[in-house]
């Protein structure tokens, strides 16, 4: 039988969570142009991941004597995989939806469409230009291109679980900082920190620095908690975190911009999950809008994608450009906006609460 939560839950970086899906969203939309008003927007994934780490560590640090890793597995499942398998299923439909053609013009087969959604169902990559690659872009889950953070997560479970959770605070700290280290080197050299979603140019250990970092900080932060008075915490961090993601990409050496990126996870970031985990003073307004954030939160990251997809066919794109601006293309993003919600809100109340529901019951 899997464990009932019984420690308080922090509302606030459930609502922190829903303004990072929020500004992945708007990234999205931008993806493909120049002028995007939140041009650090694929920071919100680092943000995602320090999230996990520290409520990993604050859930389940003090559990162990009466909890299995095989026990441990079975809810983060419960917790992620409902929507991994429909970020698939959504993925392929969409994909056969527009026509089944790469972004080279080459048309795939249905039979291969099913394989690279089978893969992903069980967060199986595909690596470039293999068969599972059905778009030809290099992405490891190229039917749904977030799970590749969700994949990072995973193993950033395992690690908790089987390393992580066993160091003693020190040891812990040095993971920290070794990590962080990589983590500001690799930013610095690539100019950004939007890696890991390709095996691509060792997209992989890119990839996974960037989860390791932030997931193991979020731990050390959980293990030694102590708040602070502060009000209004969930207005101050989402304004913070549209900061950080509205900065213009920084000119100069490609380094400079790198080295933004790197000092938002490194240092903003854990400051803004501490102030959000410390207030206590928020009223029953605020719960509830932190609390459908939070629920929304991961339905609308894991489908969006999928429908930018059939936008990405709408307005032309074939991997060098579009034939569509953004001024041309806005009503068909609004659309894709909007429809993205709608699913998000269908998948949250009708499958992935539910079925949380029911598998944690048993």
């Amino acid at each position: 039988m899997l464990l009932k939560d019984s420690k308080p839950h922090y509302d606030i970086l459930d609502g922190l969570r829903g303004v990072a899906a929020l500004i992945v969203i708007v990234y999205h939309v931008y993806e493909l142009y120049t002028g995007s008003p939140l041009p650090h927007g694929y920071l919100a994934v680092d943000f995602f991941f320090i999230l996990s780490g520290f409520v990993i560590g604050y859930a389940y640090d003090n559990r162990w004597d009466k909890m299995t890793v095989g026990g441990f597995f079975k809810r983060r499942l419960i917790r992620l995989h409902p929507m991994v398998i429909m970020g698939a299923v959504i993925g392929a439909a969409t994909f056969l939806l527009q026509g089944s053609v790469k972004w080279d013009g080459s048309h795939v087969s249905t039979g291969l469409v099913m394989l690279s959604m089978l893969c992903a169902m069980f967060m199986i990559p595909s690596t470039p230009g293999g068969v599972t690659e059905v778009r030809g872009n290099g992405e490891m889950f190229p039917l749904n291109g977030p799970s590749w953070s969700l994949f990072f997560e995973y193993l950033g479970n395992i690690l908790y679980a089987l390393l992580l959770r066993r160091l003693p605070k020190w040891a812990l700290a040095v993971v920290c900082v070794e990590s962080g280290g990589l983590l500001v080197m690799i930013s610095t050299r690539a100019g950004f920190l939007g890696v890991g979603w390709s095996f691509i140019d060792g997209g992989f250990w890119g990839g996974l620095v960037r989860m390791l970092f932030p997931y193991s900080m979020g731990m050390l932060m959980a293990r030694d908690f102590k708040p602070l008075k502060v009000r209004r915490s969930f207005l101050v961090c989402s304004l913070a975190l549209l900061v950080v993601a509205a900065l213009p990409a920084l000119g100069g050496s490609a380094w400079h911009n790198g080295l933004y990126d790197a000092l938002c996870v490194v240092l903003v970031f854990p400051c803004l999950v501490w102030l959000g985990a410390s207030d206590s003073s928020y009223g029953h307004r605020t719960k509830s809008v932190c609390t459908f954030l939070g629920d929304l939160s991961y339905p609308l990251y894991m489908v969006h994608y999928p429908l930018f997809y059939l936008y990405y066919n709408y307005i032309g794109f074939d991997g060098n450009g579009t034939s569509l601006t953004i001024r041309e293309a806005w009503p068909a993003a609004i659309v894709v906006v909007l429809a993205s919600f709608a699913l998000a809100l269908l998948c949250m109340k009708f499958y992935d609460l539910p079925l949380r529901r029911r598998l944690s019951a048993r």
